[in-house]
């Protein structure tokens, strides 16, 4: 019998030696965990369609985040989720309120938590009483001028209260440059990373975030500043624009039906972190499967992350992160 010349088997044979087959290994500095800020003080409200997570209110964010941190939780991303009556209106006015959940919950998290990354999402669809991204034009069409002017306001103000992170989500055109020199402008640049939502696709995973958020638009849809789920080349000309905007790091959302387009990001922005989002319908997904009994939880959430690594994803953002912090420990 003739003996191959390549035995690749001996090269992973054991555990250890399929360790170092991996580009890069999971671990807990990776993980960005995406939590809903509330206006109810009191709030710790489960969300029916994202199973185990939570809007959760000012005076309820310590308890709920300590055992975490203590576990090894390293950073969030917040999202304002304001539900109380009149707090919305057309040019999201509360978005940037002092006394609103996001600043609230920043202040806390930085004065509790000394060394947890606080990231901030950058958006005014959850305060827009039309559920756009943007401000809007008589005729329902989208002002990018006064949109991108109004979120680089938003993103000075949780820079100001201690974010160490603004991740503009709204995906209008120009929003890093603006954001960049309103940052430079209030002397906050060199302290406040600029993660740009640079590769973000319309499509249907959304829909449990809306439902968390409170965010779906009234009318309309979000297809045309959110990028086609086929335009490969487009969202390399918008990783493009954005790092030559003034982005520190860029994100590709969704996750798992965009492996390749990780792929490209890792290859085209090879000199920045490169975040992948997680996001709420691909939670639910393996959720609700795992529990039908197609598969062990545990065992293709950590494949997922595994597929994020190999494409070249240095941030994971991601509902599972609690689980995660459990899971690498038991590893």
């Amino acid at each position: 019998m003739t003996q191959p010349k390549s035995v690749l088997h001996g090269g992973y044979h054991t555990n250890v030696s399929r360790s170092w087959q991996a580009e890069r290994t999971l671990n807990k500095e990776m993980l960005m965990y995406p939590i809903f800020i509330t206006d109810d003080p009191n709030a710790l409200d489960p969300i029916n369609s994202l199973p185990d997570q939570y809007r959760i209110g000012i005076d309820r964010l310590k308890a709920f985040i300590e055992p975490l941190y203590r576990k090894g939780l390293r950073s969030v991303m917040l999202f304002g989720v304001p539900l109380a009556e009149g707090a919305k209106d057309p040019t999201g006015t509360n978005a940037d309120d002092p006394k609103g959940p996001t600043i609230l919950a920043v202040k806390l998290l930085r004065s509790e938590f000394p060394d947890l990354f606080v990231a901030c999402d950058v958006c005014l669809c959850e305060y827009t009483s039309h559920g756009h991204c943007g401000i809007l034009r008589e005729d329902g069409t989208l002002n990018n001028d006064l949109s991108i002017e109004r979120l680089a306001k938003v993103s000075v103000a949780y820079a100001e209260a201690g974010a160490q992170a603004v991740g503009p989500s709204d995906m209008m055109d120009g929003r890093i440059e603006a954001i960049k020199k309103a940052l430079q402008n209030a002397g906050l640049a060199h302290k406040t990373m600029l993660i740009s939502y640079a590769a973000k696709f319309a499509g249907t995973f959304y829909g449990p975030f809306r439902e968390a958020a409170n965010s779906a638009p009234a009318f309309g849809d979000r297809r045309c500043y959110q990028l086609p789920p086929n335009a490969r080349r487009l969202a390399r000309r918008a990783i493009t624009r954005d790092m030559e905007e003034g982005a520190d790091m860029i994100m590709v959302k969704p996750g798992t039906p965009y492996l390749d387009i990780v792929r490209e990001a890792s290859d085209l922005a090879k000199d920045y972190p490169i975040a992948v989002y997680q996001v709420s319908g691909e939670y639910s997904m393996f959720y609700h499967a795992a529990k039908a009994g197609v598969f062990d939880l545990k065992t293709v959430v950590l494949e997922s992350m595994t597929g994020f690594l190999r494409a070249g994803a240095t941030v994971i953002l991601t509902y599972y992160t609690p689980h995660l912090l459990d899971w690498l420990d038991e590893q």
